[in-house]
């Protein structure tokens, strides 16, 4: 009995440290992309136009796809929505403002941009690697699911949008007041040399 141990053991270990040395490495490669969201989003992009091509040129995979795009619709939800939401939870002063006179409470997301880039990415990496599989290909009329895809999108954003109107918070920094440098004292009182 413990030799049957014994043999196995020597095989996982290798395993174990592969599989340490592959998870630090994909790690530290996450970490060093962090501070750079348009490569990371140009990666994605990348990566999504690989995907729809696959399933262009295969002509099939509409389930996988439609999945696909729930999932990522779930994603965005999550990343437009406020980490509290006024309507569900009411806090001690730690909900967003509704009036102008309320205190300015910065805007934080229930799904960070980096988890929704990853989430986004993995989704796309996995449905790919689905696409190679047979079984996954299930034969379906996909302007139905297509149609029910964009329902269901406008439908989920019209609510989203309203939410945002009522609750009056915007989720990106376009048109968000940017505060540029310091002019010089020169510039700021018209005397120069």
């Amino acid at each position: 009995m413990e030799g049957a141990l014994g043999e196995n053991a020597p095989d996982s270990i290798p395993f174990a440290k592969w599989r340490s040395d592959f998870s630090r490495a994909f790690q530290h490669h996450l970490d060093r992309s962090t501070p750079h969201p348009v490569g990371r989003w140009l990666g994605t992009l990348a990566v999504a136009s690989i995907y729809v091509l696959r399933a262009y040129f295969v002509q099939g995979f509409y389930i996988v796809s439609y999945g696909l795009g729930i999932y990522v619709l779930n994603l965005l939800i999550g990343f437009l929505s406020p980490m509290v939401d006024p309507e569900l939870e009411v806090l001690d002063g730690a909900s967003l403002p509704t009036r102008g006179s309320d205190e300015f409470k910065p805007f934080i997301r229930r799904l960070p941009e980096f988890k929704f880039w990853y989430a986004i990415t993995k989704a796309f990496c996995v449905a790919f690697v689905m696409t190679f599989f047979s079984i996954f290909d299930v034969p379906v009329f996909w302007p139905i699911l297509l149609f029910y895809w964009i329902v269901l999108f406008v439908l989920t954003m019209k609510r989203q949008i309203l939410h945002m109107v009522k609750y009056k918070y915007v989720p990106f920094d376009i048109g968000k007041q940017k505060y540029g440098q310091k002019k010089t004292a020169a510039r700021s009182t018209g005397y120069t040399d």
